[in-house]
């Protein structure tokens, strides 16, 4: 008796973990007939540049160029997800974490929508995606505890905004860079990323002084220069609240273009983007590529 128990049980938890490991890859469903960029514009000093018309704006897939076929300023929602490392390796750094994460959520308009997500040995929704400016209490109650899976906890988020409506997508990281546990590669949760058209923006809270800053420093990095965002080194307080405040402001000021590529081919090998403007001294920021959808 206890040994068909026991295998009822293991066939079971099996059955479990296979269905939830097929739903799970299954989540982000890839259209590469239309490609979206959201496009961020700046002078020689920084500041945003928001008032270009369409006519200035070219746009290269592996050096070809596209025809746009649809451009936005300004004024389009956003959708973001804020990843909050709550891993042991965190301890120290959690509640600085959730006060940037505050500030970005105070930031939002009334017509963009953010969620915030724990990660650590699981990945758990925090607050599900609103405009609400007060976060949950349950965000108060965050402590450090368990391993790191940054790479499934960015998969997880990419998978989510792949279904939501607004054509701007972001990932808001908050991690020391420290993933020891995730099941998928770093690779695959980029790809995620930029199969869900969303920009990973990275902020670094390892410690000050840690010798291993510079290692752990590399994955976010990755993950920002090759979705289009940006990494921010930040040892906190009044800088890294400036550095969300300027998040937000990046997002509400970027330009939306699609286009349909020339090349129908489907391969799913990288593709590269290059988009330029026909006006001197200004600082383009768009992801640089991304996989051609596989047959």
């Amino acid at each position: 008796m206890f040994k068909h128990t026991f295998y009822t049980v293991l066939f079971f938890l099996i059955l479990t973990a296979v269905s939830f490991s097929q739903s799970d890859d299954a989540e982000i469903v890839i259209d590469s007939s239309v490609v979206i960029l959201n496009v961020s514009v700046q002078d020689s000093t920084g500041k945003p540049v928001t008032d270009l018309p369409k006519s200035l704006f070219t746009v290269f897939e592996d050096g070809v160029a596209q025809k746009i076929d649809y451009f936005s300023a300004s004024e389009t929602p956003f959708a973001a997800v804020i990843l909050l490392d709550t891993s042991g390796s965190m301890e120290e750094r959690v509640s600085l974490a959730r006060a940037a994460a505050l500030q970005f959520i105070d930031k939002l308009r009334s017509s963009d929508v953010a969620a915030i997500y724990r990660f650590d040995s699981v990945i758990q929704e925090v607050q599900s995606f609103s405009n609400a400016r007060d976060a949950v209490e349950s965000i108060y109650e965050l402590k450090s505890k368990g391993m790191t899976r940054l790479n499934d906890a960015i998969y997880k988020a990419a998978a989510d905004l792949s279904r939501r409506p607004e054509k701007r997508r972001a990932i808001i990281v908050l991690s020391d860079g420290q993933d020891t546990m995730s099941g998928r590669s770093a690779e695959k949760a980029l790809k995620a990323a930029l199969d869900a058209e969303a920009l990973i923006y990275t902020v670094d809270m390892s410690p000050i002084g840690d010798a291993r800053r510079a290692q752990n420093q590399a994955p976010l990095k990755y993950f920002a220069e090759k979705s289009g965002g940006t990494f921010i080194s930040t040892p906190g307080g009044a800088a890294l609240r400036d550095a969300f405040r300027k998040i937000a402001e990046d997002l509400g000021v970027q330009y939306t273009i699609t286009y349909s590529p020339t090349n129908s081919v489907k391969n799913g090998k990288w593709r590269t983007i290059e988009v330029r403007i026909a006006r001197p001294n200004l600082r383009i920021r768009t992801r640089p590529g991304y996989f051609a959808e596989k047959q």
